[in-house]
């Protein structure tokens, strides 16, 4: 079913979408009801007869809260149609093409068939990697001391350093409990690694929490008896607190002209933000740690499918820029998400259930890309709105690819015979996700990215939950005003192209191409600005009026001698702005609010 209203495009929103359905006091003009949407759009309708809008509330109540798959919108129309489009759209993603990129398996790590059939662990994938040294006793006993069964497996293997990522769950080690095959199998993802004697193994979870988990049986690995680790503590909340600090940060986005402190204030009690630095923060380390330390890292939270999977995805994004394109990300969230085992269908509220298994795990690891996106903007393939169209298709249920809970779960479900991926879907429409400052060939599209993690680089996701401005007529933002001036910029570059063949034709010259560069002016007035967060490395005096003057004259004079002017005092233009100049775009990325490292102006250098 779908809910239609008179609203600027009359827009489409499946029932599976709606949040909730509140029904305010009738008012002279009929009844209204506000329907909550969990892409945080919120919709106001106005129904003339009290009665009617008691029945149309009960419909969407009903429908807002399906008991089973079946009444899902993905699973309410009969594949079969376009039985052939269906298979090749659960084919779109191969997963094993991504290892073997990586160079998985090698003489390091190998496939195991340990889990096939889901006999050892019901949640993680059928095929997994592991360490070449790794006996199947040793799988399945240190699967028998992890919480859920989930043992170490291997994430994303670094092919320079030859460390690797690799995940699970916390041990049931409670106080004082070891395990010989565990422990063996830590030390085999170490010996993985020829160019380091230990490794990290990184709990994402606060420490008082990790505590707190000994008394139930669990907790985390006791050093004394893991004699090649080193055990560091992230401490990224739960899921019940993320539930929380998200409800209030939409609440600070449904503020109706709200006074600076009113938002200031709301958006510090929300915590949010500094949630996601946490995240980000984790990812930031493991990637260090492979790239530059070239040690291998473990990690885990509690059960291994939140926390750790927000890690290490936003640890393969910044050590991996084929994760940075289109096609990429959707190998990465569904290798780190779909095929591990996160709990769409719990975390979501795919279904009527338990509301406290409801938390925003995805939209956090979403919004930690948007905010790298904003520090490094042409190291991106894909927008803003490609990850917003993401995070309305984990909700919508429109798509059978982020139903259920774990690989077995969809297996069981048929859900390939019964419903389309939503992946062919997002490439076919890549032209509406693509970023139109993404240069491929830029240095930090290449290596590692290295963000700024302070405070203040940190940024409210104004497009995902202001969505008050969505009711608005849509403005045009400025990537789609670039892309509309490049795609124009093209076109009239193929029309000269035909214009100089057809004259090179009737007077049988050859063409002539000439390049012409656009000098950039810049006040001589302005001393330089800096626009990292960094300080500048160095310091460049303004440029006087009356050294320009003097430049300006010296010119003329060498001019009038017949010699080319050398160059004297400070100097207007650098070789890099003019490459970025002839590339028709300039690289922003130097110029970001919050670049790190890699984002200081080169005419500081």
């Amino acid at each position: 079913m779908l809910v239609m209203m008179e609203h600027i495009r009359t827009p489409k929103v499946l029932h599976s979408m709606v949040s909730s359905v509140e029904r305010p006091p009738p008012t002279p003009a009929g009844s209204q009801l506000v329907l909550r949407c969990k892409d945080f759009r919120v919709f106001q309708v106005l129904v003339p007869q009290e009665r009617d809008c008691l029945e149309v509330h009960a419909s969407l109540v009903r429908l807002s809260r399906p008991e089973k798959y079946g009444e899902l919108y993905c699973l309410s129309f009969n594949p079969n149609v376009n039985k052939e489009e269906r298979e090749e759209s659960w084919s779109f993603i191969d997963l094993k093409a991504d290892y073997k990129r990586m160079g998985v398996p090698n003489n390091l790590w190998v496939s195991t068939a340990a889990n096939s059939e889901y006999r050892v662990c019901d949640t993680y994938p059928a095929e997994l990697f592991v360490p070449k040294s790794a006996t199947p006793a040793v799988i399945v006993g240190s699967s028998r001391f992890r919480s859920r069964g989930r043992f170490p497996a291997l994430s994303y293997f670094h092919q320079d350093t030859l460390a690797a990522v690799c995940r699970c769950s916390q041990p049931l080690s409670g106080f004082s409990g070891r395990c010989q095959e565990d422990e063996l199998m830590l030390q085999a993802v170490m010996k993985s690694n020829p160019g380091s004697d230990f490794i990290y193994v990184v709990d994402t979870r606060p420490k008082l929490n990790a505590m707190a988990n000994r008394a139930a049986g669990k907790g985390y690995e006791n050093e004394d008896h893991y004699s090649n680790i080193r055990l560091l503590f992230i401490g990224i909340e739960n899921i019940h607190v993320m539930r929380s600090s998200q409800q209030k940060i939409v609440d600070v986005g449904e503020m109706r002209a709200p006074s600076m402190t009113d938002f200031l204030w709301g958006l510090e009690s929300s915590g949010w933000l500094k949630h996601i630095k946490a995240v980000l923060d984790a990812g930031v380390f493991i990637a260090k740690a492979v790239a530059d330390e070239g040690v291998s890292v473990l990690v885990h939270c509690s059960d291994g499918w939140d926390r750790t999977a927000q890690a290490c995805s936003v640890a393969s994004i910044l050590l991996d820029p084929f994760y940075r394109t289109i096609k990429g990300f959707m190998v990465l969230i569904e290798r780190d998400w779909v095929s591990f085992g996160h709990k769409f269908s719990h975390r979501y509220a795919h279904l009527d259930g338990d509301p406290k298994e409801v938390s925003p795990v995805m939209d956090q690891f979403l919004e930690c890309v948007w905010q790298l996106s904003e520090q490094f903007p042409c190291a991106f393939e894909f927008n803003e709105r490609f990850l917003i169209t993401i995070h309305s298709h984990v909700y919508s249920c429109q798509y059978g690819t982020f139903l259920g809970n774990c690989e077995k779960e969809r297996r069981d479900m048929r859900l390939r015979e019964r419903s389309h991926s939503a992946w062919p879907q997002l490439w076919k429409d890549r032209s509406q996700h693509t970023n139109p400052l993404y240069k491929a060939e830029l240095s930090q599209s290449q290596g590692i990215l290295r963000p700024n993690t302070t405070p203040y680089c940190f940024k409210m996701w104004k497009g995902l939950y202001n969505h008050l401005e969505k009711t608005t007529p849509p403005r045009q933002s400025p990537a789609d005003f670039l892309s509309a001036v490049r795609e124009e910029s093209q076109q009239l570059e193929e029309e000269l192209t035909n214009h100089q063949e057809r004259i090179a034709a009737l007077t049988g010259e050859p063409i002539r191409w000439e390049k012409t560069a656009v000098p950039r002016r810049r006040s001589s007035r302005l001393p330089h600005r800096h626009s990292g967060p960094d300080p500048p490395t160095s310091y460049c005096e303004p440029i006087t009026s009356s050294e320009l003057k003097n430049s300006h004259l010296l010119s003329a004079n060498q001019k009038a001698q017949g010699a080319d002017p050398a160059p004297s005092g400070p100097q207007l233009r650098s070789p890099d702005v003019e490459d970025d100049l002839e590339s028709g775009v300039a690289d922003l990325s130097s110029r970001s609010s919050c670049g790190g490292d890699d984002s200081k102006d080169p005419e500081l250098e």
